[in-house]
């Protein structure tokens, strides 16, 4: 059962929640500060990044023993490019990564990405 709070960073409300006692952070809601109206877009640019596959490769390789790197190398060298995309889902599904959970339903609008706290 998942367990919600919220923590408040510079007067806004970002939720949290707590699944088997790990926590995750919503990135949803701190995309909504550089675009209230498509938080979602700003999710989708963040994961063409090459620097944040990167980062999440690593982090999932250093935290995940179920990790494909396969897949990951292949995302790797494509990032970056015009004509690379990824979701948050697409990731999850691909990698087998824990460090990102996407939920979708009336309490998160169109759909959150939540990142895993350490």
């Amino acid at each position: 059962m998942a367990k919600k709070n919220e923590i408040i960073v510079k007067d806004v409300s970002i939720k949290t929640m707590t699944i088997d006692g790990v926590d995750y952070i919503c990135i949803t809601d701190i995309a909504k500060q550089k675009n209230g109206i498509d938080p979602n877009g700003v999710v989708a640019n963040w994961m063409r990044n090459r620097n944040t596959i990167e980062y999440l490769g690593l982090w999932e390789t250093l935290h995940n023993a179920n990790f494909n790197p396969l897949e990951f190398e292949g995302f790797r060298k494509e990032a970056g490019l015009n004509a690379f995309t990824l979701s948050p889902t697409r990731w999850i599904e691909a990698t087998n990564a824990v460090g990102l959970v996407s939920k979708s339903g009336r309490d998160v609008g169109r759909g959150a990405t939540r990142m895993k706290v350490l």
